[in-house]
């Protein structure tokens, strides 16, 4: 069977649907998603101590609390949870973008490794293995060219975890002012990209292909999916964690204020221990799930919903 046989009927629609379907899911994700992301990031880029060093319970709750909500920790429900979307709108330009990017970007990948270097994959790797290796190396390229958008995540978590960084400066202002500074941490990036896109990829796949038996991974239920997603996820998550606090602190100081990987991870090793390194991971694991199987499935909707609406063709039914 060909390549493009084996892919399955996603190879068969537009890339504009495509394009419209992963932005549309982008989107809707980031609406539902973005508090979560928010909490994750305030916690990585928090340094004291919240729970422990002999402090009473209650003390360290209402510590949380701070670090999580900031100036809006003594407003009611509704108020704390709208403090949850700073930086909306560098956070909509980054999600669609990063998730056309790289749902889009790495199955081009993935097709341009089979057709030049399928068969050293599987020499090296054997059948199975070197698939489900393909699957995770093009994942791993894609991760590593992601860091072209790593200034609107910058911005992003600027909003979420240090405002007064921006002084009533809009987007344009910023890019003037800050210009190449706007990539600062973009080997930490790299670092994080690299093998925590390996990860999510190749943990996906390797489901797919030893716990289902898929020979066609396209062919896999939501069930399926849903599994392979939360493998692939927390493998990428835990494996990246360390790098992405690193980043994460990098990226969330002042632009008059920066400071160098090398000296934040000293500081974290010497001031707050090895577990510093794993902070916002619970969050972002537990939410790592549901988030995944989401944006899929709406992907997989969207994607040839807009295919028929663009080529003006009768639905079809899809099992």
């Amino acid at each position: 069977m060909s390549p493009v046989g084996s892919s399955g009927k996603k190879h068969s629609e537009s890339g504009t649907a495509r394009l419209l379907g992963a932005g549309a899911s982008g989107i809707l994700e980031l609406f539902t998603f973005h508090p979560v992301d928010t909490v994750a990031k305030r916690l990585m880029s928090n340094t004291d101590k919240i729970f422990g060093s002999g402090q009473p319970f209650a003390q360290s709750v209402g510590k949380l609390n701070q670090v999580i909500f900031r100036d809006a920790a003594l407003k009611p429900t509704i108020g704390k949870y709208l403090s949850l979307f700073p930086g909306l709108g560098y956070a909509a330009g980054y999600k669609v973008a990063q998730r056309i990017y790289k749902f889009g970007g790495q199955p081009v990948a993935r097709d341009f490794l089979e057709r030049h270097y399928g068969q050293s994959f599987t020499r090296a790797f054997g059948e199975r293995n070197g698939k489900a290796m393909m699957h995770a190396t093009a994942g791993s390229l894609i991760g590593i060219g992601e860091v072209a958008l790593l200034p609107l995540d910058v911005l992003k978590i600027k909003r979420q975890t240090n405002p007064e960084a921006f002084r009533g400066r809009g987007l344009v202002r910023i890019v003037a002012d800050e210009g190449m500074a706007l990539y600062r941490g973009a080997g930490w990036t790299v670092l994080r990209n690299a093998p925590g896109s390996f990860a999510l990829f190749g943990g996906s796949a390797f489901v797919k292909e030893f716990v289902f038996g898929l020979e066609n991974y396209n062919n896999a239920t939501f069930m399926q999916n849903f599994f392979a997603s939360i493998g692939g996820a927390v493998a990428s998550l835990t494996v990246s964690a360390p790098m992405d606090v690193i980043k994460t602190r990098i990226q969330a100081r002042s632009f008059d204020n920066p400071e160098s990987g090398m000296t934040i991870l000293r500081k974290m090793v010497q001031k707050e221990g090895f577990g510093s390194f794993f902070k916002g991971l619970t969050p972002k694991i537990l939410v790592v799930g549901p988030k995944l199987v989401y944006g899929f499935t709406l992907a997989q909707y969207f994607i040839p919903a807009f295919d028929r609406v663009l080529r003006g063709s009768k639905p079809v039914e899809r099992i």
